[in-house]
């Protein structure tokens, strides 16, 4: 995919949190296609000195427990150190664990406090040094739009995600700061590869019930869309919401399927 047609990213500074694999990878090998710096942040500094060997001088990895303010403040201030400026910050960390109505006090705390609390903070603390022009992305997810079985930590912690993407466009509108979610649906990651053995064709297959356009989303698609959030196209936007997801959140629980079909199919 081509990442240099997004407007106003070149020489831009961007902090993306849990970068070191995944679709925070994705993310931050499209950033530093379109031309942006990119500090790269997470706890697996092998996979993090990889990555920004990887993009050759555009990258910064900084180790970093985004449950601690401390490092959060260490980390954006190697940003501007290293680069001289901060204009973009990515909120992509995130934890998957998830037990439902089972899920214990702790777990509930742990989950909230990666997903939600420390994406609040790392706003809270990067937002004095964004230019007029600034832009956090923070990365939601069907997930948090949509009732689930079995699950409970997760969709809350990215639902309220997508609701502080709100108040936060509000107050920061004033510096001229814009704050943008975006929200995939089921794309090729670490966990859907587990989760599939492996196999792209059978997440596609799988994927294409729930998926009008039939498959899976790539992080290079999710890249994009982060992209194009981050870069001057998007200038007239904030507080809201861009789905990339297939057209997953068009669909209702009859997956598009008239009831007609649905009957033919019980008939004897």
């Amino acid at each position: 995919m081509d990442f240099t047609g997004f407007p106003g990213l070149s020489g831009k500074t961007a902090i993306v949190t849990g970068s070191t694999q995944g679709l925070g990878a994705d993310i931050a090998r499209g950033l530093a296609a379109a031309g942006a710096n990119v500090v790269l942040v997470g706890r697996n500094a092998e996979a993090g000195r990889a990555l920004e060997r990887e993009l050759d001088g555009r990258a910064l990895y900084c180790e970093t427990d985004i449950g601690q303010d401390s490092q959060i403040q260490r980390c954006i201030d190697a940003a501007v150190a290293r680069f001289g400026r901060l204009d973009i910050l990515v909120n992509n960390a995130c934890q998957y664990a998830d037990r439902g109505l089972a899920s214990s006090r702790e777990e509930w705390h742990s989950t909230l406090d990666t997903n939600l609390v420390s994406a609040a903070i790392f706003t809270q603390l990067a937002a004095p040094l964004l230019p007029r022009g600034g832009v956090v992305v923070n990365m939601g997810s069907t997930g948090g739009k949509f009732g689930a079985a079995g699950r409970a930590l997760y969709p809350a912690s990215k639902a309220a995600l997508l609701q502080i993407t709100k108040n936060f466009a509000v107050e920061l509108a004033p510096a001229g700061v814009r704050v943008l979610a975006v929200s995939p649906a089921w794309t090729w990651s670490p966990s859907v590869e587990q989760l599939s053995g492996g196999s792209r064709p059978a997440a596609d297959a799988v994927g294409a019930h729930f998926h009008p356009l039939g498959r899976v989303g790539s992080g290079e698609e999710i890249a994009a869309a982060v992209c194009f959030a981050c870069s001057d196209a998007a200038s007239w936007m904030t507080g809201v919401d861009i789905p990339v997801d297939g057209g997953f959140s068009i669909l209702g629980p009859d997956r598009g399927i008239s009831p007609r079909a649905w009957f033919k199919e019980l008939a004897p």
